[in-house]
This record gives structure tokens, C-alpha cells and sequence, in this order.
């Protein structure tokens, strides 16, 4: 396996250090890399400005000008959650180009494998509002750079971030050939992603809202990843796989409400990294999304790394949840028969 690996200085610039969604959360992920050795077993992919007709994909020139006027006043609060401080527009330009040249270094072959550790982070970012701390959405510039540019006809998104990406959903909602599937806290920020929304018109079906009570832990998602998510894959046939990686399900985690431990989220990675192995040649990009417990965050983009050098290691110094976990027999089955599934 050759892994590569999307990071770059600018990304700690976009910065207001009293809020969630700080600088401090990528430097300790790096940190923890580094000291276990896994950045010297990957290849670093050196990121690129996202130009204006890439980000014009997905996002209106009234959004990017809002963005890049702000930062060049030297910052300020779009909205009570999403901040802008002066180097945050080139921040995050790079996020988007850096997760676009991530896919273009796996569709060319140049990496079996990447993951993006970039921020700001993307999934709610819609195409005319940045918001929930997302200025562009990284995963859906990129994969319309994909569909748009390289030839990709079929791609798999998958959200394992604890809030729902409205943004992404909506950016693809009326497309069939891009499945956007989502595991989230239900009700929850942003209050979108109600397990019947499932697209809009030639999309109708490609999109699979699994909205969870709070309290949900790795049992609940396992049964999840097997009953729908496995199912569906293997019937849509994606020849890209995008994952939106967010650690805020974890049970520590002070935003959310789920009960996954560090060992349930690296399952659920170690099966992504195997069904694209088995469904599109391995060709899989994780890209950093939310997770505000900064051990869980910096130990859960650990694990992701393991899983796509096909290393059988688990790291998870926190330990299982406290809490009894929620079931999600009655939520499963609703969405098996919505989906066609049996």
C-alpha cells in the first residue's frame, strides 16, 4: 500500500483559539503522528491553491467573495459558529485543493490511498453559505473536480462526522451517480438529515440519512455498516470512495451525545478501507471533518492511517463508553425497506 498524506502550514493560520474548531486540533493530530512514526510511512502530497472555476463547482462567486473580503478586512464572525480570521480564504483554498489533489493523485495512480488532514473543515458548507465552522466544502469541490475533469462516473461519500453534512447532501441530492450516505446525531446541528430524505428527482435513492438517537455506540454502528451501508455499496458500484471523517461521535467528545470509543471508530475505517478495496481498487481518500476531543481527534485520524496501510493496529487510550448504548433495530429496519433492501 502507498498512502499518501495532504498537509501544510497555512492550515493551522485559520485560527481563533477560544473556539471548537482551533488550530490546536491538527497540530496535536500531527504530533501524534509523528511520534508514532506513521507520517515516515507515508507520502506527503503537496497541496494546491483551489482555483476559482473549481470552487465555482460547487459555490457561488457571492460566497467566495463574502469569504475572501472578510479575511482581507483581517477577519471576523460570519455567523455565531463560523469564524474567519485574515489568512483563513487562503486556508482554505488550500483545504479544497489539497483534498482535490489527493483525488488526483489516487486517480493517476501516484498513491493507492490518501488522507487529507486539512481546515477548515467542509460538509456544511452549501453552495451560497459557509456555516457550522465550514467555509468551502472540500469533499464536494473535490469530487466534482472528479466527475467534472476526470472521467469518475460513480462515487461513494461517506459521513461519519456526527452532524449531518446538509451541505454536501445538498450539492448532490438531485444526482444519481454520487451517493452521499451519512451517520449523524438526529435531532442535532444543523437539524437536516431525517432518515426519509433520501435525494430529489434524477437523485431520488442516492442518498442515505441514518439518523441516530443520541447514544449510540460501536454495536449500533456496526450494525449499521453491515445491514446498510455494506448493502448499498456493493449495489450502487462506486469507482471512487470520498469519506468525511469527523471524531465527534466519540463518548468524550463535548459537542455531541453518541457513545463510540476509539476502537469502533477504527473498525468502521479498517471496513471502509476494505469495501473499497473490494468495490473500486482501493481508491479511498478520508478527509478531515469535525472531532473536538483532541486525544480522540488525534487518535482516531491514527487509526484511519492504519487502516489504509493495511496495518491490523488499534489505538484507543480512552477506552469504551461508560454509558449502555442505544439500539437501532427499529431505525435499521425502517431504512432496509425504504432503500430496498429487504
Amino acid at each position: 500500500m502507498t498512502t499518501g498524506y495532504v498537509y501544510e502550514e497555512v492550515f493551522l493560520e485559520h485560527d481563533q483559539p477560544y473556539h471548537p474548531e482551533n488550530a490546536r486540533r491538527l497540530q496535536r493530530v500531527l504530533a501524534v503522528l509523528q511520534r508514532e512514526g506513521v507520517l515516515s510511512e507515508m507520502c506527503h502530497l503537496p497541496a494546491r491553491l483551489a482555483t476559482l472555476d473549481e470552487l465555482r463547482l460547487v459555490h457561488s462567486d457571492s460566497l467566495i467573495t463574502y469569504v475572501q473580503r472578510v479575511a482581507a478586512a483581517g477577519g471576523g464572525n460570519l455567523d455565531p459558529d463560523t469564524y474567519v480570521s485574515a489568512r483563513s480564504y487562503d486556508a482554505a483554498l488550500m483545504a479544497a485543493g489539497g483534498t482535490i489533489r489527493a483525488v488526483e493523485a489516487i486517480l493517476g495512480g501516484e498513491v493507492d490511498n490518501a488522507i487529507a488532514l486539512v481546515r477548515p473543515p467542509g460538509h456544511h458548507a452549501t453552495a451560497t453559505r459557509a456555516m457550522g465552522f465550514c467555509l468551502f466544502n472540500n469533499v464536494a469541490v473535490a469530487a466534482q473536480v472528479a466527475r467534472s475533469h476526470r472521467g469518475v462516473d460513480r462515487i461513494l461519500i461517506v459521513d461519519f462526522d456526527v452532524h449531518h453534512g446538509n451541505g454536501t447532501q445538498d450539492t448532490f441530492a438531485a444526482e444519481a451517480d454520487v451517493f452521499y450516505a451519512s451517520t449523524h446525531q438526529y435531532p442535532h446541528y444543523p437539524g437536516t438529515g431525517h432518515w426519509r430524505e433520501t435525494g430529489r428527482g434524477a437523485g431520488r435513492g442516492s442518498v442515505l440519512n441514518v439518523s441516530l438517537p443520541p447514544g449510540v455506540g460501536d454495536a449500533g454502528y456496526a450494525q449499521v455498516w453491515s445491514d446498510l451501508l455494506w448493502p448499498i455499496a456493493e449495489r450502487f458500484r462506486p469507482e471512487l470512495m470520498l469519506i468525511s471523517a469527523g471524531y465527534d461521535g466519540h463518548w468524550s467528545d463535548p459537542l455531541a451525545q453518541m457513545s463510540l470509543s476509539l476502537t469502533g471508530y477504527a473498525w468502521m475505517q479498517r471496513e471502509l478501507v476494505e469495501m473499497a478495496s473490494e468495490l473500486c481498487a482501493g481508491r479511498v481518500l478520508f478527509v478531515l471533518e469535525g472531532g473536538y476531543e483532541l486525544d480522540v481527534l488525534a487518535h482516531g485520524v491514527l487509526n484511519a492511517a492504519h487502516a489504509l496501510l493495511g496495518e491490523n493496529v488499534i489505538s484507543d487510550p480512552i477506552g469504551p463508553s461508560p454509558r449502555p448504548e442505544r439500539p437501532v433495530d427499529t431505525l435499521v429496519a425502517q431504512l432496509r425497506r425504504l432503500h430496498g433492501l429487504g
